[in-house]
């Protein structure tokens, strides 16, 4: 069993006992979440598509911890003028593991 959910914007593809790395959430760690917006829910032989979102269906998360990704380096340059500047940016992350899917 599977389902698409969409979180914070983005869709995700969960399947239980997943880890998944969400844009950062305000829940703290070890609280549960409910996903709600589940976009297409596959059970067996069985696919249940949305329009937009499958009624019902629900899947639970535990937030486990919350991280930060890789480097991202921003590099901006004009040629000729001397003019260079170098930033970085490391976005925020949450790691949720998913218990169950409902439907």
């Amino acid at each position: 069993m599977y389902a698409i959910a969409e979180i914070a914007g983005k869709q995700f593809r969960l399947t239980r006992d997943q880890y998944i790395y969400t844009p950062k959430m305000e829940q703290e760690v070890g609280s549960a979440v409910l996903f709600d917006k589940i976009l297409l829910l596959q059970d067996g032989e069985k696919i249940h598509i949305g329009s937009p979102i499958v009624s019902g269906a629900k899947a639970e998360g535990k937030v486990l911890e919350h991280v930060k990704g890789d480097k991202i380096i921003v590099f901006k340059r004009k040629r000729r003028k001397g003019y260079k500047v170098k930033k970085g940016h490391r976005q925020g992350y949450t790691k949720v593991l998913i218990e169950n899917i409902l439907k």
